[in-house]
């Protein structure tokens, strides 16, 4: 994994399999000057930059919240989104880096 810079000064971790769409979200903020438009432009980089994050992080995690949360099913199948979605906020957190 490389480390990042992301916005306002904190580090993420890009995974390698990430590493294109980075690049490509990298280059559509050059390209979009203005914020305002940045956010319309490259929404849809931003989104898949970090499902691909997730996804590499917590490939288990990340599989059973899409899952088990797709849709409200039953009082079960809701538990079970819950408990898979604290599941994967554990995992995502232990990927934390440390504040420098």
């Amino acid at each position: 994994m490389g480390i990042e810079e992301g916005g306002g000064g904190a580090s993420v971790a890009i995974p390698s399999g990430c590493g294109s769409l980075h690049r490509a979200l990298l280059e559509c903020h050059r390209r979009a000057g203005d914020p305002r438009q940045r956010s319309v432009l490259c929404r849809h980089l931003n989104r898949s930059l970090a499902e691909c994050v997730v996804a590499e992080c917590c490939p288990e995690e990340s599989e059973a919240v899409r899952s088990l949360c797709s849709s409200a099913g039953t009082a079960l199948k809701r538990s079970q989104c819950q408990r898979a979605q604290l599941a994967l906020s554990v995992c995502l957190s232990s990927h934390q880096l440390p504040d420098s």
